[in-house]
């Protein structure tokens, strides 16, 4: 779950139970694809990707389409990195 990356419905529950930390967003391997990313608990705690059902990471093509899926999860922030 966690220690691979972390699937939608479990980012939802972890949205409610106000557990998520920071939200990053970033350019994937410096392609044109966009990943996200949660730290959860203290300074020290890693980031953790946001995966899909099929693939070890979810990407999006915009930071329009990131916006609306952290929208959908409860989210209403997030950081960018360029």
């Amino acid at each position: 779950m966690i220690g691979d990356g972390i699937h939608e419905e479990v980012l939802r529950a972890l949205v409610e139970q106000h557990a998520v930390r920071e939200c990053l967003v970033a350019r994937i391997n410096g392609g044109p694809d966009w990943g996200f990313s949660i730290r959860l608990g203290g300074s020290g705690a890693r980031w953790v990707p946001v995966r899909s059902r099929r693939e070890p990471l979810r990407t999006w093509a915009s930071l329009t389409a990131v916006g609306r899926f952290a929208e959908s999860v409860g989210l209403s922030e997030f950081r960018v990195e360029l």
